[in-house]
């Protein structure tokens, strides 16, 4: 895929499918780039993003929507299942995520971590990350807590499972796996 520019500038992302999970992120928020490169890890994504500075909530809308942006034509094309699903555990929590190329932008998520921090990070900045990445890629995302107390597993397996369902919605149909 190609590289795109978002938000007057304020993101550059790059992402090519069936990779390494290499990544090469700069949010400006250190935990959000860990959840990123686990995204990446189980997506099997390269993934280069990089935001300007400014507010943090400007810099999670911004890497939200450029990351849902940039795969948006890799979700909805026509040869892809355009749907994935996936429960992954990190400790203790476990989640449960579920996307559809549907062209109808919406996040469902019974997860409230709205009172949390974890590193330095309000946890419902990551609301509004997935929320901006539906809007921008068109697709409704479901995600479900299992269980999990530790803010910091629930977020890891929240952004374990959207990379594999990322994964999925991208094979070919008929694609094993």
């Amino acid at each position: 895929m190609g590289e795109k520019v978002t938000e007057a500038g304020r993101a550059h992302v790059r992402v090519a499918h069936g990779g390494s999970g290499a990544t090469s992120v700069g949010t400006g928020l250190p935990v959000l780039d860990h959840l990123l490169g686990l995204v990446a890890a189980y997506g099997s994504l390269d993934l280069t993003l990089q935001v300007a500075p400014g507010a943090a909530d400007e810099e999670v809308a911004a890497a939200g929507k450029a990351l849902g942006e940039e795969l948006r034509a890799a979700l909805h094309d026509d040869g892809v299942r355009g749907h994935g699903s996936a429960a992954l555990p990190a400790d203790e929590a476990l989640a449960h995520v579920a996307l559809e190329a549907s062209g109808r932008p919406l996040l469902v998520a019974n997860v409230d971590l709205s009172d949390a921090r974890v590193g330095g990070l309000r946890t419902d900045l990551v609301s509004n990350f997935l929320r901006e990445l539906a809007e921008g890629a068109g697709v409704t995302l479901h995600v479900r807590l299992i269980g999990g107390d530790d803010p910091q597993h629930v977020l890891e397996a929240i952004f374990k499972g959207l990379g594999v369902a990322i994964a999925q919605a991208c094979r070919p149909r008929g694609a094993k796996g």
